[in-house]
């Protein structure tokens, strides 16, 4: 199995060494994270693996205290996949809500350009 070094791990998920090490402190990984000899963290796949699901549950605007859950549920085992799932299920419920949200803004900010586009459509000179 391949090991990883901080800053490899750093440069393939986008994510920075400082936040590596914040998410360890919060208890974000699926599986602990190991040290070498000297002390230094080691990573596997399976960890940059699930970096990208949180980055993506994170990009999502899923809080930590939510992504911590998560978490911990997935260390628990299968035992808990109906709860992993109801979490997962109100997150989108929120994802979609905010989607809504988000097109209703979009319509209205395409409207208000169209209406200062004819505005300056009618302030040009005929003919120019």
């Amino acid at each position: 199995m391949e090991q990883l070094t901080i800053g490899q791990v750093a440069e393939r998920t986008g994510l920075s060494a400082h936040t590596l090490r914040y998410y360890e402190r919060e208890g974000l990984f699926a599986n602990p994270i190991r040290r070498a000899a000297g002390g230094r963290r080691v990573y596997t796949e399976e960890d940059v693996e699930w970096l990208t699901v949180c980055t993506i549950l994170r990009g999502a605007d899923m809080p930590l205290l939510e992504l911590r859950r998560y978490t911990e549920l997935v260390r628990a085992g299968d035992d808990t996949v109906a709860e992993r799932l109801d979490l997962l299920r109100r997150h989108q419920e929120r994802i979609h809500a905010r989607r809504a949200q988000l097109d209703r803004c979009s319509d209205l900010i395409g409207f208000k350009i169209g209406v200062y586009e004819d505005v300056l459509d009618e302030l040009e000179p005929r003919g120019a």
